[in-house]
């Protein structure tokens, strides 16, 4: 397994829309593994293609011990709303309220190719929408204000020179506030 580097926002890879994937290849199933330990050494509960540059339509969550390979999902049933503090690790450090709904069900392909369905609510549901977002070229400062988006972005232009070519190495000794290890995805 290998850490990919992130994203961050303004990699226009960010912004497009992921491609179906077709099978469930070697090369996929490594993927997989590489989005998952990056995942972990982030400290993130969440990790989309498109934040290590691939355009497949693939995400993994692990929120509570329990983790999700999600290919090619799609929300079917929605319910309720419910406001989040949400991170990202693609805009590192910056954290906004964000109104979802307050349960899911996503269907996807599991990393073994077989139809499942996932219901969600509180944190694993507020991650799936995220990431599926995430697929479908969206990030959780969309879902803000005009003014706290402004704010947020202002703060972001302060922060994006810690990276360099817009792309988040981490590291082994990376020191990251554990009050919000729940919140990044």
């Amino acid at each position: 397994m290998a850490r990919l580097g992130i994203r961050v926002l303004g990699d226009p890879v960010l912004r497009e829309e992921t491609r179906l994937v077709t099978e469930v290849t070697p090369e996929l199933q490594q993927l997989i593994d590489d989005m998952i330990e990056t995942m972990h050494a982030a400290k993130g509960v969440g990790l989309a293609a498109p934040q290590v540059g691939r355009t497949e339509r693939l995400a993994v969550v692990e929120v509570d011990g329990a983790a999700h390979v999600l290919i090619n999902p799609e929300i079917v049933e929605r319910e309720g709303s419910i406001k989040w503090e949400e991170g990202c690790l693609s805009i590192p450090d910056i954290y906004g309220d964000v109104t979802r709904s307050a349960r899911v069900v996503v269907r996807a392909m599991g990393r073994d190719g077989q139809t499942v369905e996932i219901e969600g609510t509180e944190l694993l549901g507020v991650c799936m929408q995220h990431e599926i977002d995430h697929l479908h070229g969206k990030l959780f400062i969309d879902h803000l204000s005009f003014l706290k988006r402004t704010k947020v972005l202002a703060q972001w232009e302060k922060e994006k020179a810690k990276y360099p070519g817009l792309v988040r190495t981490i590291f082994d000794d990376e020191d990251d506030d554990p009050a919000h290890d729940d919140e990044r995805m």
